[in-house]
C-alpha cells in the first residue's frame, strides 16, 4: 500500500514533511505495537504485527520511528488521513489574518474632517482590525510635534471603548505614528457581524410575513356594503313615475 505524508508545523512557521511508513514499507525486525483503541500490545516481530493488521482489516502505521524499537499502531490509515485533512481545513477556516488599516490626519484638521476620520477608525476597530494613525506635518508644523501628539491622544480617548494604544505615538521623519489595536479579536468581530446580519434578515422576514398576513386579511374580510343610491327628488311627478 502507498505511504502517506505527515506535515509538522515548526515554531518558525515552516513545515517539515515527515514520511509515514506503513505496512510492507516498515523494514525493522520488530516494533512496539499499539492496538487500534490505543492499548499497548508490546514488542512483537514486524511480521506478526503485519499479520494482525491484515486479520483486523487495518494498516500497520509507524507513528514514532525514533523509538527503539519504532512504535507502530493498528489503524485505518485512509480514515486517519481524512480526519487529519478535515482538522487542517477547519484550522485554516478559523485562522484570521491580522490586517492593519491606515488613517492619515493633519495636525490642524477641522472638526468635520476629524469626525469623518474617526468614523473610519471606529469601523476598522469594530471589524477587529488594527489601525495605524499617521499625522502628517508640513512646513512649520514640523516644529510643533505637540499638536500631533495631542490629536493622537484625543483620538485614542474617543475610541477607547473599541481599541487601545498598541504602539505609542512616535516621530518618524515628517510624520508621527500611533497604532491602535482592537479589543475584540477578528474572529469574534466576524461572528458578531454575521449574527447581526442574520438577526436583521429574520426581522425583515417577520415584517414581510406580517404585511402579507394583513393584506390577505383585508382581501378576505367582509365586503363593505354598497351605499344605497337615493332617488333624486324631482318637482315633476311624471318623472318620478
Amino acid at each position: 500500500m502507498p505511504s502517506g505524508s505527515l506535515f509538522v508545523c515548526t515554531s518558525s512557521g515552516g513545515h517539515i514533511s515527515t514520511e509515514l511508513r506503513i505496512n510492507d514499507r516498515i523494514r525493522v525486525p520488530e516494533v512496539r505495537l499499539v492496538g487500534p483503541n490505543g492499548e499497548t500490545v508490546g514488542i512483537v516481530p514486524t511480521n506478526d504485527a503485519l499479520r494482525l493488521a491484515q486479520e483486523a482489516d487495518l494498516d500497520l502505521v509507524e507513528i514514532a520511528p525514533q523509538g527503539k524499537p519504532p512504535v507502530c499502531k493498528l489503524m485505518d490509515y485512509g480514515k486517519f488521513k481524512y480526519e487529519n485533512a478535515q482538522k487542517a481545513r477547519e484550522a485554516r477556516r478559523n485562522q484570521t489574518n491580522v490586517i492593519i488599516k491606515e488613517m492619515k490626519l493633519r495636525p490642524k484638521i477641522d472638526a468635520h474632517d476629524y469626525e469623518t476620520k474617526k468614523g473610519h477608525v471606529v469601523r476598522f476597530l469594530k471589524a477587529g482590525d488594527k489601525v495605524k494613525i499617521t499625522i502628517m506635518f508640513r512646513g512649520r508644523e514640523q516644529h510643533r510635534p505637540e499638536l500631533g501628539f495631542r490629536l493622537l491622544q484625543r483620538l485614542a480617548a474617543d475610541v477607547e471603548e473599541l481599541g487601545f494604544i498598541e504602539s505609542s505615538p512616535k516621530q518618524d521623519g515628517r510624520n508621527m505614528i500611533m497604532v491602535l489595536g482592537p479589543h475584540k479579536k477578528k474572529a469574534d468581530a466576524k461572528a458578531e457581524v454575521k449574527a447581526a446580519k442574520e438577526s436583521a434578515a429574520a426581522d425583515k422576514a417577520a415584517d414581510q410575513a406580517e404585511e402579507a398576513a394583513e393584506r390577505k386579511a383585508a382581501q378576505t374580510g367582509p365586503v363593505a356594503q354598497k351605499k344605497e343610491r337615493r332617488r333624486s327628488e324631482n318637482l315633476d311627478a311624471d318623472i318620478d313615475l
